[in-house]
C-alpha cells in the first residue's frame, strides 16, 4: 500500500476510499444487528420459560458471547466518526433522547443476569429478569426507531420509525429462536421452533406494512429506490429467507433454520445502506443533506484512518472467529458442551 504520509494531502490511497468506508461502516452496523440480535431474541424469549432449567439454559447461551457481540456497536460508532464526523454529530443531535434510552436498555439488558446470580431471593431474581427481558426487548426497539429515523428522515414519532423498531424487534426473536433451536435438545428446539416461527411471520407482515407507508407517503425520497431492482431483489429475497426458513424449521433442519434465520438483518442492513447511499444523512430540520463525498474527513485524516484502522478489523474478524468456534458446541444449562 502506498505510504499515505507521501501522497499529496489531498489524494486518497484510493479513488473509492469514502466508499469503501461507507461499506465498512455498513458492514460494522450488519454484524451488530445479525450478532447482538440474537441476543436480544435469547432474552426475549427468556419470558416463555417457566421451567428453572430453560432459564439457566438461555442464561447459558447468552453469558459467553453477548458482551463480544457489542463490540460491533462501538466499532460502527468509531469509524462513523472517524470516517464521517458530520454525520456521527447529527445522528446523535437529532436522536438524543432515543440514543440514550438504547444505552440504558443495554445496560440493563446486561446487568440483569450479572445481579441475578448474586441473590438467592425469589423477588430479587424477578426484577432481575425483567430488567434482562425488558431491555432485550427496549434496546432493539429504540436502535430500529434511530435507524428509521436516519433512514426515512422522520421523527422518532412517526410510523416509519416505530415500525423500523417492531421490525428490528421481530427479526430479534427469529434469530434467537433459531440460535436456540441449533443448539439446545430436542424439547427446548421444538418450543423454540414455534415461537420463532410466529416471529418469522411477524417480521414479514411488518416488512410489507412498513414498505407499504414508506411507498405510499416516499418517506424520506425512499420510495424509488425500494422499488428499484436492488430495492426489489433484497426484500423478494427477504420473503424467500424468511419462508424458506419456516420450512426448515418445520422439517427440524435446525442448523440451516438458524443460516436462514441470519440472513434475514444481513438483508435489512444491505436494505439500510442502500437507502442511505450517497446521501448518508438526509436532509433534516437540522442541516442539508449529507453525501458521502461531502461529508468525509479529508483524504489524509481518511488515509491515515485506513492504514491504523484497517488491521485492527481483521484483528476483531479473527478473534470473533475464534471466540465462535470455542463456542461452537451444544448448550446445557451448565454451558457449552463440546
Amino acid at each position: 500500500m502506498t505510504n499515505p504520509l507521501l501522497l499529496p494531502v489531498d489524494t486518497y490511497l484510493v479513488d473509492s476510499l469514502p466508499e469503501i468506508w461507507f461499506g465498512v461502516i455498513m458492514f460494522a452496523l450488519a454484524m451488530y444487528i445479525v450478532l447482538d440480535g440474537f441476543d436480544f431474541g435469547i432474552g426475549m424469549l427468556y419470558a416463555t420459560r417457566e421451567d428453572d432449567h430453560d432459564r439457566e439454559t438461555l442464561l447459558a447461551a447468552f453469558g459467553p458471547i453477548w458482551d463480544a457481540n457489542e463490540v460491533w456497536l462501538i466499532a460502527f460508532g468509531t469509524m462513523l466518526l472517524a470516517a464521517f464526523p458530520d454525520v456521527y454529530s447529527r445522528l446523535l443531535a437529532d436522536n438524543y433522547l432515543i440514543a440514550l434510552g438504547f444505552v440504558l436498555a443495554l445496560l440493563f439488558r446486561g446487568v440483569g443476569p450479572e445481579l441475578r446470580e448474586q441473590r438467592e431471593d425469589e423477588s430479587w431474581q424477578r426484577a432481575c429478569d425483567w430488567s434482562f427481558v425488558g431491555g432485550s426487548a427496549l434496546a432493539p426497539f429504540l436502535f430500529g426507531v434511530l435507524a428509521g429515523s436516519w433512514v426515512f428522515s422522520v421523527g422518532a414519532v412517526s410510523l416509519p420509525a416505530i415500525l423500523t423498531g417492531v421490525g428490528l424487534v421481530a427479526v430479534s426473536a427469529v434469530t434467537g429462536a433459531a440460535f436456540l433451536a441449533a443448539k439446545t435438545g430436542p424439547a427446548l428446539a421444538g418450543e423454540m421452533r414455534d415461537l420463532g416461527i410466529l416471529a418469522t411471520v411477524a417480521y414479514l407482515a411488518g416488512v410489507v406494512v412498513l414498505l407499504a407507508v414508506v411507498i405510499v407517503t416516499d418517506a424520506g425520497g425512499t420510495a424509488g429506490t425500494i422499488l428499484s431492482i436492488p430495492g426489489i431483489a433484497i426484500v423478494g429475497l427477504s420473503v424467500v429467507a424468511g419462508l424458506g426458513g419456516i420450512v426448515l424449521a418445520l422439517r427440524d433442519s435446525y442448523r440451516a433454520w438458524l443460516v436462514s434465520a441470519l440472513a434475514l438483518p444481513t438483508l435489512l442492513s444491505a436494505l439500510v445502506a442502500l437507502l442511505l447511499y450517497p446521501a448518508i444523512y438526509p436532509a433534516t430540520a437540522s442541516g442539508a443533506e449529507l453525501t458521502v463525498e461531502t461529508a468525509v474527513v479529508s483524504p489524509l485524516a481518511l488515509n491515515l484512518t485506513t492504514v491504523l484502522g484497517f488491521p485492527v478489523l481483521v484483528v476483531v474478524l479473527w478473534y470473533f472467529k475464534f471466540l465462535y468456534g470455542v463456542f461452537s458446541g451444544p448448550i446445557e444449562a451448565e454451558g457449552y458442551g463440546a
